[in-house]
């Protein structure tokens, strides 16, 4: 009996040591924390050994946030592409719609082109690997950045926000108005592309 109650105290604090270290002699915690040194990310081969090392992974983190809202601002520039491309490819048929039509889906598309736009564009199948290629690249990024998210470090979040700000700053500065939508309500939601 005496064996079985010096065991599990061992035990106990044996796997409080491996939680609390990762396993891997890393600070990882599912709670708010503001650990650097020591801290781990993704996989057991990103571990923060110095403060130029954290320094460095928090340039990288800004950096892919600022990646991922270029991403979004591809996607919407190359369906820009195909669209400008139909529209130039149909233009007769274009010439032929109303002057006086509206249109309210794209802010490059002329008024006179309307008519062809309202009936739409299917892309080919290889422009259609691309809009899919460019969304799983979207898709990707935005989960790597919510895993970063998820270690619960003031540092690394603060550095997703400012990636964030500074990645919309750049790639979303584009006119307002006119009776259009803007870019935000054309968006999926926040997380996760």
């Amino acid at each position: 009996m005496a064996s079985a109650t010096t065991t599990a105290p061992a035990v106990a604090s044996t796997t409080k040591a491996a939680m609390s270290m990762g396993g891997h002699g890393c600070k990882i915690s599912m709670l708010w924390n503001w650990n650097t040194i020591d801290s781990c990310f993704i996989a057991k081969s990103w571990k923060i050994s110095s403060k130029g090392h954290f320094a460095g992974s928090c340039i990288g983190v800004v950096l892919l946030v600022i990646a991922l809202e270029m991403l979004r601002r591809a996607c919407k520039e190359y369906d820009r592409f195909l669209i400008n491309k139909h529209l130039r490819a149909t233009s007769a048929a274009a010439a032929k719609a109303s002057s006086s039509a509206k249109c309210d889906s794209q802010d490059s598309i002329p008024a006179a082109a309307c008519a062809v736009v309202s009936s739409g564009y299917r892309p080919n199948v290889f422009e259609q690997a691309i809009r899919a290629l460019l969304h799983m690249l979207q898709f990707a990024v935005a989960y790597f950045v919510m895993l970063l998210a998820m270690y619960y470090n003031g540092y690394i979040i603060i550095c997703i926000f400012i990636g964030a700000y500074i990645g919309s700053f750049i790639f979303h500065w584009e006119p307002l108005g006119g009776g259009l939508q803007t870019s935000a309500t054309q968006q999926a939601t926040v997380c996760c592309g």
